[in-house]
């Protein structure tokens, strides 16, 4: 950028001679303005700003991932692919404490998950649903209440196997 400069009057009668049409009756600082549009305006002409048409995405078949826990519950989806598109928790919804666990608040959560993701035209969902929380099934009734297709609803809930170590015997 070029340094500024402070015009005095015989420098700016030397810049109206050489523009092709002289300003008469402007002050120093409208004179500056107007040479700096008019040289934005031939950078315009010279560069013009290239605008990318924003590619609106189309997933009509996704993947809703529900977290029941005893807390909360989150909602969420994602692509085929596991890319994640919305979502929403019983806490973001506006349920605070004790309240937040009821199924109630998952259905809320679930409506307003399916809102953020409208822009999307998803049609069809998979439901994956994982913990023993209290929203579990409003979460589901929440999708249908929305209008969405629902194709599956697996239950991808972690089972333990053998379960943990037992302790040791107490030493006294």
């Amino acid at each position: 950028m070029a340094d500024f400069i402070p015009k005095t009057p015989a420098s700016s009668s030397a810049k109206s001679a050489e523009d092709s049409t002289p300003k008469k009756g402007l002050s120093l600082t409208e004179q500056l303005e107007a040479s700096e549009v008019s040289a934005e305006g031939a950078d315009t002409k010279v560069n013009p700003k290239v605008r990318r048409k924003k590619i609106k995405r189309t997933v009509p078949q996704a993947r809703v991932c529900i977290h029941a826990g005893e807390n909360n519950t989150i909602v969420t989806f994602t692509d085929l692919q596991g890319n994640k598109l919305g979502g929403c928790s019983a806490g973001m919804a506006g349920f605070k404490g004790t309240r937040k666990s009821t199924p109630y608040a998952a259905k809320v959560a679930a409506e307003k998950a399916t809102e953020r993701v409208q822009g999307y035209g998803i049609q069809s969902v998979t439901v994956e649903v994982k913990g023993l929380g209290p929203g579990r099934e409003q979460s589901i009734r929440g999708l249908q209440s929305a209008g969405l297709n629902l194709d599956a609803i697996i239950d991808t809930t972690s089972i333990p196997h053998g379960g943990v170590r037992p302790p040791g015997r107490r030493r006294v």
